[in-house]
Parts: C-alpha cells; sequence; structure tokens
C-alpha cells in the first residue's frame, strides 16, 4: 500500500502517469463490489440528468419571459442533450479519468472539480445556450419585440437578470451534488489503494 501511494505521488508531480499505475488502478477497479463500481461509471451520467432538467427549466423561463409558444419540442431538445453530454464527458474528462489513471491524488482538487463540472454544465451553460436559441424564436415568430441595435445588450440583460435569480438555487443544487460526487469516487478511488495486493500488483511493481 505504501509502495503504491508513492509511486502514485511521483507520478502525480511528474504530470505523467506510469501505465504500470493504470494497468494496476483499472485491475483493483474490477475487484471492487459490483455497487462501486455501478455508481463510480454511472454517477456522471445522474450529474448529467440533472443538467438537461436544468436546461429545460432554463427553456422554460425564456419561453416564458418572450411569449414563445411555438417550436416547443425543437427548442427543448438541445436544451436537454447538449447539456446532459457537456456535463458528463467534462466530468468524466477531469475527474473520473483522472482518478482511474492515478493523476488526481487531492480531495479537494476532486471535490473542487466536480462542483465547477456540475455548476457550469448544470448552471451557467444551459444560460448561455438558451440565449441564441429562444432570441431566434422571438424574432423568427415576433412573440416579442425586439431592441434596436443600440440597445440589444442592455435588453438582453434585463431578460437575464431575473433568469439567472430564479436559476441560482438549481445551479447551488447541482454545485452541491457535483461536489458529493466527486467525494464519493475519491472515497472509491482510495478504496481502490486499500484493497489488498494481487498477483498482477506483483508482477506490475517488478517491471
Amino acid at each position: 500500500m505504501a509502495d503504491n501511494v508513492t509511486l502514485l505521488g511521483q507520478d502525480h508531480q511528474n504530470n505523467n502517469p506510469s501505465p504500470n499505475v493504470m494497468e494496476m488502478l483499472i485491475e483493483r477497479f474490477e475487484r471492487l463490489p459490483e455497487l462501486d463500481r455501478t455508481f463510480f461509471a454511472y454517477g456522471p451520467f445522474y450529474l448529467g440528468i440533472n443538467s438537461a432538467f436544468a436546461g429545460l427549466i432554463a427553456n422554460s423561463f425564456f419561453r416564458r419571459v418572450l411569449n414563445i409558444a411555438q417550436a416547443r419540442f425543437t427548442s427543448n431538445l438541445p436544451m436537454a442533450v447538449l447539456p446532459f453530454l457537456s456535463t458528463v464527458a467534462g466530468y468524466n474528462a477531469v475527474v473520473s479519468k483522472p482518478l482511474l489513471s492515478g493523476d488526481l491524488n487531492c480531495p479537494t482538487c476532486a471535490l473542487v472539480r466536480g462542483g465547477l463540472v456540475a455548476s457550469l454544465g448544470g448552471g451557467l451553460y444551459p444560460i448561455v445556450l438558451a440565449l441564441p436559441i429562444n432570441a431566434g424564436l422571438a424574432t423568427r415568430y415576433n412573440t416579442s419585440p425586439m431592441p434596436e441595435k443600440g440597445n440589444i445588450i442592455r435588453f438582453w440583460v434585463a431578460v437575464c437578470q431575473p433568469i439567472m435569480k430564479k436559476l441560482s438555487f438549481v445551479l447551488i443544487l447541482q454545485a452541491a451534488f457535483g461536489v458529493y460526487l466527486s467525494s464519493k469516487h475519491y472515497a472509491i478511488y482510495q478504496k481502490m489503494l486499500e484493497l489488498p495486493p494481487s498477483h498482477t500488483d506483483s508482477e506490475l511493481d517488478i517491471s
């Protein structure tokens, strides 16, 4: 156990995880209880589903403010799919894969990464995405008077401010869930390190 931790620490400092360490971690991951493996593998999807709901909520708020009744499915589909995909991909890239490669050995870093991915993917990104989609629909169907060129920024700031306030609670919840998920994943990672060495571990240490 001590040798494994030392090896992981050295590779982390060099920012170049050893293939032997990655193989060891993957082998130990396969030895975890099924519940832990399932939670580690599918946890990001639960976070992505929350982001999808946040996208639908943001889209609904913009549609109400701009009085849009048309193209409901057309606007809801990207608002659910894109935040879901971006959150899952982002979490896997900065939390899940670094843990399985031995490149993330700091619990605080894992929590910060998880919270940031969740808040960006499930909070800010849906708002940024909903703005052009609904602006285009409002212009196409003429559901709300669009501002003159000199007042465009002021108009959209006024539209976004109340929506941001309404979504602030969703953003906080999403960030909290991201922190919770990354803390559980880091605990699973520690459990992997605490497993007794196997025959494969010995071969990797010798090589």
